[in-house]
């Protein structure tokens, strides 16, 4: 069993990054490459850390991970030195603990029980640290390997969209027997973990190495091909007996204050798409930081993903703004109780390697010169308001003021499905969140037209859109087969814990 006093006796420790100073030469990842039997040593000590707390809170799909992530037991494991069964455990409810491991925020650390009281506990269990560590240890001693179903149903799946919820549900049904092709309008596999994600958080190889192991065991893949255009719906539904939908939900939010049409300002996704292009290759970007103040508007993970974008391009100067108050350091009780997450100030390695954050801000307009590029964009003090029916409303307070800025970046989320000729021909219509709505078995108003991911719920986290795609391939595989034994470890309907 656990042990129960390791976390008195064991401090602490989370993965160390690289100096700023070295790392934003670079694109390589952000943390330190450990000896690998020096770091099973020490991430089996933060193992022990790990309680037998009776309800463990970290693998609730509500306020812990929705995949259900069995973590008291492959920290058991960790502890004691069994890393292959340890191994078995993670992979047994998550398909890509590498990803998750690297680029989740973890709510199961907030929703461990160490987190009531961290002062006196010292911190929760680093659990994402662990889950990288199990899985990268695998990888490196051979331990992933293809599962190639030993039948066949005979039956077809076409999977459209290649981010991390279409790969978990086709990585599903093809091990319970189905052939499956996965559709990707891009010209690289991965969607946004491959062009929304920068390569410093997640290196495109570790994308590569699942791909090569869903070849292996049967999926195959379509690039450069999007449904409704390049392939019908009608030929897309003569080839599948089951199609699953998982196009993401990319319509960007913008916002058109005077000035947004001069050059120089951009969506982030544009910004951070042809970035990941020049790391894969495929020359300089052509939406470059180097030389530029930059101002990224909006302060959430794709706002800080700008950041350490423009630090490697090399900008001269980096302000990120939020139209929301500065967060406290530590949880508040009365805001956001254990075990919600916690709203707390976030900082990530990317606002460690510089850059200035402005609180209570909003954009105004943007001035330009007379070739019609942007300078200088034009702020307000706000405050955001809520009237009694609880609409949300930003009302300046201040008087205006402006600074320099000859590139921005509108990071400000997305608004939901972007309309395409897929949904038209398949006969499926946007709810009022412009997300694609179904049934309990994940099944759209389409007959035999499932739906997963973002393009269900919205955007969301990768971890959520795993354990989505996940369930999705056990509807798909009832639809096909009558009867199914691929888990469901989410429902449709289920939202994380929330104070609010």
């Amino acid at each position: 069993m656990a042990d129960p006093r390791g976390f008195l006796n064991v401090d602490k420790v989370e993965d160390r990054a690289r100096p700023a100073a070295d790392r934003v030469r670079d694109w390589d990842d952000v943390y330190i490459d450990h000896d690998p039997l020096q770091l099973r040593i020490e991430v089996a000590g933060q193992a022990r850390r790990c309680m037998d707390c009776g309800i463990p809170f970290c693998h609730s799909g509500s306020a812990g991970c929705p995949l259900g992530n069995l973590i008291p037991e492959w920290n058991d494991l960790v502890r004691r030195g069994r890393w292959d069964a340890a191994s078995e455990r993670l992979h047994a409810t998550n398909n890509f603990p590498e990803f998750t491991g690297k680029i989740c925020p973890a709510p199961c650390e907030s929703a461990c029980v160490l987190s009531i009281a961290e002062k006196t506990t010292g911190g929760s269990v680093t659990i994402k640290r662990i889950e990288k560590t199990i899985a990268e240890t695998a990888w490196r001693d051979g331990g992933v390997e293809p599962k190639i179903p030993a039948i066949r149903s005979g039956r077809s799946v076409g999977v459209v969209g290649s981010g991390p919820a279409g790969l978990a549900a086709a990585q599903q049904l093809t091990r319970a027997g189905h052939d499956v092709t996965v559709y990707e309008r891009d010209d690289r596999l991965g969607g946004l973990l491959r062009y929304g994600i920068p390569e410093y958080k997640l290196q495109k190889s570790d994308i590569d190495r699942r791909l090569a192991q869903m070849r292996a065991e049967g999926t195959e893949f379509q690039t450069g091909c999007e449904v409704g255009v390049d392939l019908g719906v009608a030929e897309l539904r003569d080839r599948h007996d089951a199609v699953v939908l998982a196009v993401g939900a990319l319509d960007a939010r913008d916002n058109p204050v005077p000035g947004r049409e001069l050059a120089g300002v951009h969506l982030a996704m544009e910004h951070l798409v042809s970035a990941n292009r020049e790391c894969e290759g495929d020359g300089p970007s052509g939406i470059s930081a180097r030389d530029r103040d930059v101002v990224i508007i909006g302060g959430g993970d794709t706002g800080a993903d700008c950041l350490g974008t423009a630090h490697r391009q090399g900008a001269r100067s980096v302000t990120q703004l939020d139209y929301n108050p500065e967060l406290p350091a530590d949880r508040d009780e009365g805001m956001s109780p254990w075990p919600t997450w916690p709203l707390v100030m976030r900082t990530s390695s990317s606002h460690v390697e510089g850059g200035e954050r402005r609180y209570q801000v909003a954009v105004q307009r943007f001035r330009g010169d007379d070739s019609g590029h942007v300078t200088h964009l034009v702020l307000a003090e706000v405050e955001v308001r809520r009237d009694d029916t609880g609409a949300r409303s930003i009302v300046p307070v201040g008087e205006e003021f402006e600074i320099p800025c000859d590139m921005a970046l509108f990071a400000i989320g997305f608004s939901g499905v972007e309309h395409s000729a897929l949904l038209t021909d398949l006969g499926v219509e946007l709810d009022r969140r412009k997300t694609v709505p179904c049934g309990d078995d994940w099944g759209t108003a389409a007959d035999g037209v499932f739906v997963c991911g973002d393009a269900h719920r919205g955007a969301s986290l990768v971890v959520w859109a795993i354990a989505e795609g996940r369930a999705a391939a056990r509807g798909v595989d009832l639809f096909l087969m009558g009867a199914s034994d691929l888990p469901a470890p989410v429902h449709p309907d289920a939202v994380p814990l929330s104070a609010r």
